[in-house]
């Protein structure tokens, strides 16, 4: 077990809701209640400077994401105020650098609880959920010109309010595949039908006994299925495998039940070998397979609050 081993004064005036790496893990953002965006960049030394903040929104900010850097410096962000905004870093004729709005997106009838940006694969797309029960992705047709994104579709995931979604981000895959989750305790699998021109339910992963905070998708690295990750306000993290060809098969593989309170962040390493998982019990644990293909924790990290 090892204690927290870093520590950074944001200096947001509220609850930080979410923080984001870049694609080289050397640049951060961070939102908040506050409703302000900061921007940090990594120093020489291992430090993070803050670079830029701006008001980005009206209400809570509750998600930012970083796009593929083959598409630019752009952040999206989603918010209470039912709004997704995508912002682009620009520099001016002094290099002075800055964050500038280029589009919002006012599709969604509720709170925005969460934003992905599409596998590049895919083209330059991103996915938005909210309380509303609806998934929608949008598409910018012209990379060079964001301030116009053009709504691809629009489906209702579940009944109850969306909370969480993640993207298939493996390329073999001829069709894109989308896992939905909420304040239903399952998980929905949805996979965009070509013939159809519609986003198709495939798989329900039932196991959880209440809401779904959080799914991460691990890249495939080789492996002839897909495994799945999530974590539930029913303090337990479980990992899936799902296979879809010739048909979908979900299996559960494992139920984590190391937190101590409601598991709020799962996330796989680039390789999907090692799982990382954070709760309310201000405890980040690391998780890999044995000899046996069982996954156990490898590492626990706690913060100086983390419950004892």
């Amino acid at each position: 077990m090892q204690k927290s081993f870093g520590r950074m004064d944001t200096e947001h005036e509220d609850l930080i809701h979410d923080l984001s790496y870049d694609f080289y893990g050397r640049r951060l953002a961070t939102c908040s209640s506050d409703q302000k965006i900061k921007v940090w960049d990594q120093t020489e030394d291992g430090s993070w400077k803050l670079t830029y903040e701006w008001k980005a929104h009206s209400g809570s900010i509750w998600k930012v994401a970083w796009a593929h850097p083959e598409f630019g410096n752009i952040i999206a962000s989603c918010s209470f105020d039912r709004t997704v905004c995508i912002w682009e870093e620009e520099e001016d004729n002094k290099g002075e650098k800055s964050w500038k709005g280029r589009a919002t997106l006012v599709d969604s009838r509720e709170s925005v609880t969460d934003i992905k940006f599409a596998p590049r694969h895919h083209g330059f797309k991103i996915a938005a959920c909210s309380l509303d029960g609806y998934v929608r992705t949008y598409e910018a047709m012209d990379v060079t010109n964001l301030a116009h994104w053009t709504l691809s579709e629009e489906f209702e995931a579940q009944k109850g309010p969306v909370s969480c979604i993640a993207w298939n981000p493996s390329p073999s895959d001829p069709r894109p595949l989308m896992a939905v989750g909420g304040a239903e305790s399952s998980v929905k699998i949805w996979e965009y039908n070509e013939m159809a021109r519609r986003w198709v339910q495939l798989e329900t992963l039932d196991g959880h006994k209440d809401s779904i905070h959080d799914i991460s998708w691990a890249s495939t690295s080789g492996r002839s299925y897909h495994l799945i990750a999530t974590a539930s306000k029913d303090k337990k993290v479980k990992i899936w495998k799902f296979t879809n060809n010739p048909s979908p098969k979900t299996d559960l593989i494992s139920t984590l039940e190391g937190h101590k309170s409601e598991v709020w962040r799962v996330e796989w390493n680039i390789l999907g070998t090692i799982l990382a998982s954070s709760g309310d019990d201000g405890r980040i644990r690391l998780y890999r397979t044995d000899f046996m293909g069982e996954w156990k924790c490898l590492s626990e990290i706690l913060g100086d609050d983390a419950e004892e």
